[in-house]
Formats: C-alpha cells, sequence, structure tokens
C-alpha cells in the first residue's frame, strides 16, 4: 500500500510547478483541513479528498500523519461516504478531538444539490487507522429555526470546557448574512442549541460562513470564518471580542488572509499553541487540474498570538527552520531601482526587512524567467498603504492581487515570504497576510530581484528549501 503511494507521487516528481515543502496528497483533489490532532507523539492531519479525481466532489477525507508538522506520511484513507448513510453525497468538513477515543465530528450530506447537511461522529480504536462511524449518526440534524434556511449548516469546530464540549456549526441567515450557531454537549452526541454565536452581514462579510473557529487566546476570544458569496468562496475574516453568556461580542475585526487561502483550522499543539493551516486553492481551470492530476496544496502551519492592538500575528512554526538549506544574506542596501540576487530557484524562504520612505515602495521579483518578460512582483506600497501581487507574462501584467497594510510611523516593513513552486505565502509584519498562486511558463523562471525606490533594505535572509518527499 505504501510502496504504491510513493509510486504514485513519484509520477509527478518532474512537475516544476507542484509544490516541495508543502503538504499536498499522492494525487487528485484536496481542500479543506479537517482535522488536526496531536495523538501518542505524532500529528494527524485530515482532510477533504476526492480520492478519484483532481477536481471538486465524491467527498472523501484523507488522512496523513507527521512527527513535526513537516515531513508527512501518508495513511489510507480515514472516511467515505455510506450507501444509505447520513453522509451518502459526501463525508464534508469538520474537526478531531480526544474524548477518550479519537473523535472525528463532520458533516454529512445527502440529497442532489448536497442540501441536507447534518453532524456525524467516527471514533478509531487502532490509533486512527480505521475509523467506525456511530450508530446513532446524526447526532445533530435540525438547523435552528432563526436560519430560516436548510441548506447551509455545515462544518463543526469542537472545543471541551469545564462544563462540558461545545460545538459551533457555520451557517446563514436567510436574507440577513452569515451565522454561527453554537452548541453545548456532556458527550459529543446529545447536543443542546445554545442560540447563534454571532451574526454577519450579507453586505459586509458574506452570505454564508464556512469553516468556523473559536477559541480563547490570551484575554480575549477569537472567531473565524471563511466567507461564501453564495457562488464563490471569498476571503477569510477574523473577529477579536468577548464571550458572554454565549454571545460573541467583537470589538475588532480585519481579513485574515486575502486571496487563494481558504477554510482554515486552528488546533493546540504539544506545546499548547495555537496552530493554523489553510486549504491553499488552485488558480487554474478544471481542465488544467485534470490534466496536471493534482489539486490543493495545505499551507505551512502557523503559530497565532495576538499583539499589543489585539490583532492576530501569524508566524509559521519555528520547526520550518530545520528545512533551511544554502543561505544568503544581504544588509544595508540603499534601493532606487531592481537589482538582482544570487539565489535562484522556485523553493525559498524569506525573510526581509525594510525601510521605507512615503512615497516609497520595496518588495521582490519572484519566477523571473531569463530575459525578465515573465515575473512575479511582490510590493509594498506606502503611499497606498498596500500590498501588492503582479503577475507579469510577456511584459504584460495579467492578474493583480492586493490587499491593505498600514505601517505605523517609523515601523519598519517585515515580509516573509514562502515560495514554492507555483505557492506564495505572504506575511506582512505578521498581521497581513495574502497567498497567491502563480503557474510559471517553465522551469526556467526561477530569477529573484530587489525591488524599491525610495526604501532601504536592512537585512534579508533567504533560504533554498528541499522537498519533503525525498
Amino acid at each position: 500500500m505504501m510502496h504504491d503511494i510513493q509510486a504514485v507521487r513519484q509520477r509527478f516528481a518532474h512537475d516544476f510547478q507542484r509544490p516541495r515543502y508543502h503538504f499536498l496528497p499522492p494525487s487528485n483533489w484536496m481542500n479543506d483541513p479537517n482535522g488536526l490532532i496531536h495523538w501518542q507523539g505524532a500529528y494527524h492531519l485530515f482532510y477533504q479528498h476526492n480520492p478519484a479525481s483532481a477536481v471538486w466532489g465524491n467527498m472523501h477525507w484523507g488522512h496523513a500523519v507527521s512527527p513535526d508538522l513537516l515531513h508527512w506520511t501518508d495513511l489510507p484513507l480515514a472516511l467515505a461516504p455510506t450507501p444509505g448513510g447520513p453522509d451518502e453525497r459526501g463525508v464534508f468538513s469538520g474537526c478531531a478531538v480526544d474524548n477518550g477515543l479519537p473523535t472525528l465530528i463532520y458533516t454529512g450530506v445527502r440529497g442532489e444539490q448536497y442540501e441536507i447537511q447534518t453532524q456525524c461522529l467516527a471514533t478509531s480504536r487502532d490509533g486512527l487507522l480505521t475509523w467506525e462511524k456511530h450508530a446513532s449518526n446524526p447526532v445533530l440534524s435540525a438547523v435552528p429555526a432563526v436560519s430560516g434556511q436548510t441548506a447551509d449548516f455545515r462544518d463543526p469546530f469542537v472545543w471541551r470546557e469545564a462544563d462540558g464540549w461545545y460545538m459551533v456549526v457555520g451557517s446563514r441567515i436567510a436574507d440577513v448574512g452569515g451565522a454561527v450557531f453554537l452548541y453545548r454537549s456532556p458527550d459529543l452526541l446529545a447536543w443542546e442549541y445554545l442560540g447563534p454565536l454571532f451574526i454577519g452581514d450579507k453586505n459586509v462579510n458574506g452570505v454564508i460562513w464556512e469553516c468556523p473557529n473559536f477559541f480563547k487566546l490570551g484575554a480575549h476570544w477569537v472567531l473565524i470564518i471563511s466567507a461564501h458569496t453564495g457562488t464563490t468562496t471569498g476571503d477569510v475574516i477574523y473577529f477579536v471580542g468577548s464571550y458572554q453568556d454565549y454571545r460573541f461580542t467583537p470589538f475588532f475585526q480585519a481579513k485574515l488572509s486575502a486571496a487563494q487561502m481558504y477554510a482554515p483550522l486552528t488546533t493546540v499543539d504539544a506545546q499548547q499553541r495555537r496552530l493554523l493551516i489553510g486549504w491553499i486553492r488552485e488558480g487554474r481551470d478544471d481542465q488544467a487540474m485534470l490534466d496536471a492530476g493534482w489539486s490543493g496544496v495545505q499551507s505551512i502551519p502557523r503559530v497565532l498570538t495576538l499583539d499589543a492592538q489585539q490583532r492576530l500575528v501569524m508566524t509559521p512554526i519555528a520547526a520550518l527552520d530545520s528545512l533551511h538549506g544554502q543561505h544568503w544574506h544581504y544588509e544595508n542596501l540603499p534601493l532606487a531601482a531592481s537589482r538582482s540576487l544570487e539565489a535562484y530557484g522556485t523553493a525559498f524562504d524569506l525573510a526581509a526587512d525594510f525601510s521605507v520612505e512615503p512615497q516609497g515602495e520595496a518588495g521582490f521579483s519572484l519566477l523571473v524567467a531569463p530575459d525578465g518578460h515573465e515575473r512575479v512582483d511582490i510590493i509594498y506600497n506606502a503611499a497606498q498603504q498596500q500590498l501588492n501581487v503582479h503577475t507579469i507574462r510577456a511584459q504584460r501584467l495579467v492578474e493583480t492581487r492586493q490587499t491593505p497594510h498600514a505601517l505605523a510611523a517609523g515601523e519598519a516593513l517585515s515580509l516573509r515570504i514562502l515560495l514554492d513552486a507555483s505557492v506564495i505565502e505572504i506575511m506582512a509584519n505578521g498581521r497581513t497576510s495574502l497567498t497567491s498562486r502563480v503557474y510559471a511558463s517553465s522551469a526556467a523562471c526561477a530569477g529573484l530581484r530587489l525591488l524599491g525606490r525610495q526604501a532601504h533594505l536592512r537585512a534579508l535572509d533567504l533560504w533554498e528549501m528541499p522537498s519533503i518527499w525525498q
């Protein structure tokens, strides 16, 4: 079995657009992370997976295990649809908890349009290798009447408090906006409805709220939702606030991730840190994914904290440093134009600090073609207070992704960029995240340049990254 999986991975070894140090399944489709749990010294990751095709559908739960959240071993499928069961049309997203037994809580779907969505359980007694669905599934089926609809009720997120288990489920209130409903249970089986935890505004933050995460961080509570427009996936938004009498009252909200990261999942690791991992979507059409034979990547796990302004700060796990290969260091460089760097490749970890004047710009060109006519420009514009990602082909701008990013007076611009073939994860000062997919036309698109004007590079560290599958 494991030999067969390795053989499948080997088929894609020469695909220069396939990431090397991010997790993705051996082949075919992957989307949401569906449970990240530390169990007996190892991390188990479950994920939405179509084992038969590189496009969405036929939802199963894939499974992999890691000692460090970086090096992964593929395991057999954890969950599959049961004909005639509450999940006969798909095993949708959910989470994993330790209830004495490892337990998966997930959304089972039925109906031609996946319109019957209920919450189900499965447990394992053999070290998370095989899973038994509970005989009483579904354990929660009634959509709250306040919702005014019954078709969107999914993605349970569960945690334990002193008086029992709590669960939030993503949903919507018809003609109002996205909503998160709150429940309590003594045993993960009998659930008491406690009301809407928080309700959004369809004109501001999405029609449907998917994949909610709710947790305490420091002295405050954080709610993360993935906003769906009703026709397509949107941004990931987080709220920071207070939680009392089963209601959440935010005092701050912001975009957690712009562009192509969606459906993040958080967990607490062995060091009691709050970690986040998210699905990095493709940026190409179904036929291109079918031709490639694979689709979907998981982000590098990030540690979450709050800064003094109660903004969410995201830092790649420190274990990432263990992958660092050849190192380049630059410092104290004035930036007035493009400057080529010695490094050449498509898999790097970059950490840079810049001083940027009020009308200045600073950043990088990545995946630069030998003639310079194809590249990706990552540019911070101080006047616009905006982080931009420009994809350029044949000297023509073909796509721009952008997100606001304000610096305080005198604050340096800090960029952490994880480049991995077609994946670019960008974190600016830890509090602004933009994730992009860029598909270079050839493996020769591997140059790197510094960009800037009215700016100064304080320091740059650049490490080549290896494949985690060797």
